[in-house]
């Protein structure tokens, strides 16, 4: 398409009116703010020091104040830099995967179907038991929470997509142990990209919520097996014999 960038497929993030356009004009817009309350603070925070004790020190505490600033608005905007690109997560959590836990002795298989069920983002096999991960980027104001164990998304309930996750883990669950004659049960996780969690981690309707890194700590740190290194190697065979790779299918969360 005339006009389009060669760089970045086509997405609808990039145009005019989506959500995330909106959110980088108006962050656009806030410059001149943020650099304006950043000033105020930083020479506060100078001439109050220089006449408590010294000037140079008033100087060193201003480009802290500034610095301090800086990183805390960056931080919230680079959170959530996953959504603004139009995308879910996956990509940075095959990332994030291939450097922790592919290096200690688990297997991940990406992208892999779950016959009468859905694609699943990736299936981490290690000696403490199975992963079903999926990905989610939401809107960095999008409040994740959970109530009486189920989870709420800006307040409301998630069916469809918790019928997804689960019904996925439960149908991989059943075809790995049949295939393997282990018994093996598939924990569904939801690595949380964007959004705030009003707790990280979480379980709710069955399954984990966390950030990405906390997530895997959590698999690491919450084992439901013990696998041996030939155990995790059948489990990862079958896995790819019973789990075709496949194209996304799961429809948006409701």
């Amino acid at each position: 398409m005339i006009g389009s960038s060669i760089y970045l497929r086509d997405r609808t993030a990039f145009t005019g009116g989506s959500p995330q356009a909106v959110y980088e004009e108006l962050w656009q817009q806030g410059r001149k703010g943020r650099l304006r309350t950043r000033a105020i603070l930083s020479g506060a925070t100078l001439i109050l020091c220089s006449l408590l004790v010294n000037a140079v020190l008033g100087l060193v505490m201003a480009l802290l104040v500034a610095a301090a600033d800086t990183y805390f608005h960056w931080r919230g905007y680079n959170a959530c830099r996953v959504w603004r690109l139009g995308l879910r997560g996956d990509q940075r959590m095959n990332r994030l995967l291939r450097f922790t836990l592919e290096r200690r002795g688990h297997r991940v298989l990406h992208a892999r179907t779950v016959p009468g069920q859905a694609v699943i983002d990736q299936l981490l096999v290690g000696p403490g038991g199975v992963w079903l991960i999926h990905n989610e980027a939401w809107h960095p104001e999008a409040e994740i929470t959970q109530h009486g164990g189920k989870v709420f998304i800006d307040g409301r309930t998630q069916s469809a997509l918790v019928r997804q996750l689960t019904g996925a883990a439960a149908s991989a669950s059943r075809l790995l142990s049949d295939r393997t004659g282990l018994r093996v049960q598939v924990m569904p996780l939801l690595a949380v990209h964007g959004g705030q969690l009003t707790r990280s981690p979480f379980t709710a309707d069955g399954i984990v919520f966390a950030r990405p890194l906390r997530l895997l700590r959590w698999a690491r740190r919450h084992p439901d097996a013990e696998f041996t290194a030939s155990e995790v190697e059948l489990i990862a065979q079958a896995a790819v014999h019973t789990l075709p790779i496949g194209g996304r299918t799961m429809s948006p969360a409701a």
